[in-house]
């Protein structure tokens, strides 16, 4: 049976766009659609909609079987149209709507129209496929032809929604919008992964979607769906870096990772380097049974082949042997000790109630304006506290061609640099997310909430300020390492 035509449609096609102006053509799609809305009305009417009920399912067939039809009759006339649905489309499927649960709730105005989408997006693919139109007759007498429909259920942002998927007769259909064995619609996985990446459990994760959505959503569908996010995070470690980082702060946490019957301490090396443009990125993260410097000659020995060419300024902390880890690998790189650290491991050997006292009195040696007035600023303070506190003083020398560079720079710069707070702030962000874990079953569980974590995390602080005049700084300083493109 041929497709039918109303008869304002085939007016309109007869008279074809050059008969009409815009004017006209609004008109004329009005003219179209007016019988359709009263008797959609006069339905609506005798259905009683209205004092909270919900909004038939039929309605919503004719809702959508009217927007095609205004569809058809623009593509006729060669007239776009910029709006994908009409607002007289939406003042029907709204008629009669109350409440927040009949619009989007399980069951709601938006469950029925997905589901009368999905199925009429699913019935063009097929209509491509099989090379003629519902209600058709096969042309020439195709070999494969449609085969009636088959019940599926779609988990979506609305709940469950149940719709008719058609088949074909030869089954070499393989539909695109819900591909088969597809069980979640477009969105649904990426609000699993964003719960799971703010720390909640499969338990957790699965009750939050039965409360929110009405839908059960098993812990084994939920840890297959997190599963997948492993290739990621193994494409994401392996991707290409820049060629140049002014700045790379270094650092490592302690996780609990299950290793056979007993829970153990494992170390996660992280690199956060800031670009050319100022932009914050989490390089990698690299997991070891402890801390320590050969490690970090092998996490940095990656970012080399990885692409890195050089690295200006190594902000870490005051582990033992890094600095030379360090230049094995980058020799140019100025290493900078992060003055925090090394203040509370000055504090350490101070009792609580001259704490405040010492920390004020060690102020001087790295707000002084250069690397000569900080050495007398130490000797003043060993004058006064070192006969009491002498390993202070030593630490302090011990360190100190790490922990001089950033005094040859202005503030903007010390500021960025003379702390590794950047990435202390993110991993503080990331156990925000690992807190509610006692200890991870393996490595790779552990690899992909932080992958998460970090995802979530890193929006926050992905811009370093005053980037301006700290470029214009390493520019000074640098020279030629800083490449002119850059400006």
């Amino acid at each position: 049976m041929p497709t039918k035509t109303s008869s304002t449609e085939q007016s309109l096609l007869l008279k074809g766009p050059a008969g009409f102006g815009e004017l006209d053509l609004d008109r004329a799609l009005a003219l179209a659609s007016d019988e359709r809305s009263e008797e959609l009305a006069g339905a609506s009417a005798a259905r009683g909609l209205g004092g909270g009920r919900m909004l038939p399912a039929g309605l919503v067939d004719e809702a959508v079987d009217r927007a095609a039809e205004r569809r058809r009759v623009r593509k006729a006339l060669n007239m776009p149209d910029g709006r994908r649905v009409c607002d007289e489309v939406l003042d029907e499927l709204l008629a009669g709507v109350s409440t927040e649960q009949e619009l989007a709730g399980p069951g709601g105005v938006l469950a029925n129209l997905t589901k009368r989408l999905i199925e009429r997006a699913m019935e063009v693919e097929l209509s491509d496929h099989v090379g003629y139109e519902p209600h058709q007759e096969p042309a020439g007498g195709a070999a494969n032809q449609r085969n009636g429909t088959s019940p599926k259920t779609v988990i979506t942002e609305h709940g469950e929604v149940r719709i008719d998927a058609p088949r074909d007769r030869n089954g070499t259909f393989q539909p695109r919008i819900v591909k088969k064995r597809q069980r979640r619609f477009v969105g649904f996985d990426q609000k699993i992964l964003a719960l799971y990446g703010r720390g909640l459990s499969t338990r957790d994760i699965s009750a939050h979607l039965q409360e929110i959505y009405g839908v059960d959503v098993s812990r084994e569908l939920i840890s297959r769906v997190t599963d997948a996010v492993i290739d990621d995070v193994r494409e994401w470690g392996k991707r290409p870096l820049e060629d140049i980082y002014p700045i790379v702060f270094l650092d490592c946490m302690i996780l609990k990772i299950r290793d056979g019957g007993s829970v153990q301490r494992r170390a996660m090396y992280l690199a956060l380097g800031v670009t050319l443009d100022g932009d914050r990125d989490v390089l990698g993260m690299w997991f070891q049974e402890s801390e320590g410097a050969k490690f970090w000659m092998q996490v940095l020995t990656d970012l080399k082949q990885r692409g890195v060419k050089d690295i200006l300024i190594a902000c870490v902390d005051g582990l033992t042997g890094f600095p030379e880890a360090i230049e094995a690998i980058f020799p140019m790189t100025t290493v900078q000790t992060c003055i925090v650290h090394l203040i509370r491991a000055s504090l350490k050997y101070v009792p609580r109630r001259e704490r405040e006292q010492v920390a004020r009195d060690l102020k001087p040696i790295y707000t002084a304006k250069d690397a000569q007035q900080a050495q007398a600023e130490l000797e003043s303070f060993d004058e006064k506290w070192g006969a009491r506190f002498p390993v202070i003083t030593q630490q302090w020398l011990s360190a100190w061609e790490q922990v001089i560079p950033f005094l040859a720079f202005p503030d903007e710069v010390r500021r960025v640099i003379y702390t590794t707070n950047a990435i202390e702030a993110l991993n503080r962000q990331l156990r925000k997310a690992i807190k509610t874990k006692g200890s991870f079953p393996n490595e790779d569980a552990a690899r992909k909430l932080v992958y998460l974590a970090l995802k979530n995390a890193v929006p926050q602080w992905t811009k370093t300020r005053n980037w301006t005049s700290a470029l214009l700084a390493f520019k000074i300083h640098f020279g030629d390492r800083v490449p002119d493109t850059a400006n």
